[in-house]
């Protein structure tokens, strides 16, 4: 197994320790090893087979036919070369991979009737709504790699959204029809690595009920101007367990990540709903996002969560409870640690009312944050601490320790949480 190497400066280092809950991290962490290529089975050129390069065409149906001619031979990567290539909603079979080349473009169409409509996973819910631009369900050692770009051509899709929402201001995201960019379900020991996710019309990234992903070296890229990309969230993990980031750049006009996994007064009893597990986020660049790490708003269970040595910057939240008050949630174990730079608001946790519906239920269902650790982070904010309290929810045993903040904040409430603990800490004015 390779030894893993920090992305910045090259010296080893190892995930060996434990996860927030003391718990160990498996050495299945370390190994950030690129993707050989040689040991997938027969490549397949997507241009060998009647494809045409930088055409202004759709070619969904075309590039399908490679990736189903490689499943029936008995699976191989199916290869995007130098070049544009247009295409609706693709489906990756039992054996096929994915990999794009240097220069190659795999663009989706900014025609959302390119994509087909299906049972997927969305906000929360299993329900028909249109396939990502690349789909693949159910797949065990799946790959996406290459120094290439999955483009979602969303500029249109954005100028639609934006005019729907001035015209009907409670319009949402599901009212205006726009595809995902990669959509993976119920897939195991997935790698992705090197690509360049850009422009996706929504989510760029939905992981559902996957075990055991790595994204290594992945950069995701959407624009908040001049045109906002709304709701692009880098990474949509629901319900998912064993994930390593590592070395990716994530900017988008939404949350980088977002930990997901159902809504509703009982989401906690529905088994198409779970929790996330055991994820890291480690070397990682953070640009213009809503937040680094945010947990709701359609979220359950969230624990042993880390996010370390890393950087970020123009970030609007260092980290986010959406504490939805028809949903009990419980976000537990969660560390930040070794994370340098600025950021709007450090810690965010308010109420999240947005389409409140209990359903007739006539209770509020408890939530609760707790065992939520800062280790090692020297930021420059705005404020400190957004921290509302609620009888919705407890929030309890958040530690601060080695902690830099520099923020205009005069008042820094911690009144919400029960307890606290502060090991040097140092709060300076600008």
């Amino acid at each position: 197994m390779a030894t893993a190497l920090c992305l910045c400066c090259g010296m080893p280092v190892r995930s060996a320790g434990t996860f927030p809950d003391g718990t160990p991290v498996p050495a299945w962490f370390d190994d950030i090893s690129a993707v050989d290529l040689s040991r997938l089975g027969p490549g397949y050129v997507i241009t060998d087979y009647g494809v045409v390069r930088d055409s202004m065409l759709v070619q969904t149906a075309a590039i399908q036919a490679v990736i189903d001619k490689a499943a029936a031979s008995g699976g191989g990567v199916v290869i995007v070369p130098e070049g544009v290539f247009l295409s609706g909603s693709l489906f990756f079979k039992s054996g096929t991979h994915l990999h794009i080349q240097a220069g190659g473009r795999l663009k989706g169409s900014d025609d959302i009737s390119d994509f087909a409509l299906v049972m997927t996973r969305i906000e929360g819910q299993n329900r028909r709504y249109f396939a990502a631009l690349v789909n693949a369900e159910g797949l065990h050692g799946f790959t996406m790699s290459g120094e290439g770009t999955i483009d979602g051509n969303g500029l249109r899709y954005w100028k639609h959204f934006w005019l729907r929402r001035e015209f009907n201001p409670d319009c949402t995201n599901l009212d205006e029809m726009r595809p995902r960019l990669v959509y993976l379900s119920h897939c195991k020991d997935v790698k992705i690595s090197g690509l360049h996710f850009r422009n996706s019309p929504f989510w760029t990234t939905h992981l559902y009920k996957c075990d055991r992903v790595k994204l290594v070296g992945v950069n995701i890229f959407a624009p908040n101007r001049p045109v906002q990309a709304p709701s692009s969230d880098a990474l949509d993990i629901d319900c998912c367990t064993d994930m390593l980031v590592k070395g990716c750049y994530l900017s988008v006009c939404d949350d980088a990540v977002a930990l997901k996994g159902g809504k509703g007064p009982y989401a906690d009893r529905d088994t198409l709903n779970g929790g996330n597990a055991n994820i890291i986020f480690d070397d990682c660049f953070f640009g213009f996002s809503h937040s680094v790490l945010s947990c709701g708003s359609e979220s359950v269970h969230n624990r042993n969560i880390i996010v370390r040595n890393s950087r970020v910057t123009q970030v609007l939240r260092l980290l986010r409870l959406k504490m939805r008050p028809d949903t009990p949630q419980r976000y537990e174990y969660i560390s930040i640690e070794n994370v340098e730079g600025d950021a709007r608001t450090f810690l965010d946790i308010n109420p999240w009312t947005q389409f409140f519906d209990l359903q007739g239920r006539e209770d509020i269902p408890m939530s609760y944050g707790s065992d939520i650790t800062f280790r090692n982070v020297e930021l420059t904010c705005r404020t400190f601490l957004d921290v509302a309290a609620s009888e919705q929810y407890e929030l309890a045993r958040f530690g601060f320790e080695n902690v830099s903040v520099t923020t205009p904040q005069t008042v820094i409430d911690t009144s919400a949480l029960h307890p606290v603990s502060w090991k040097n800490v140092r709060i300076a004015r600008p």
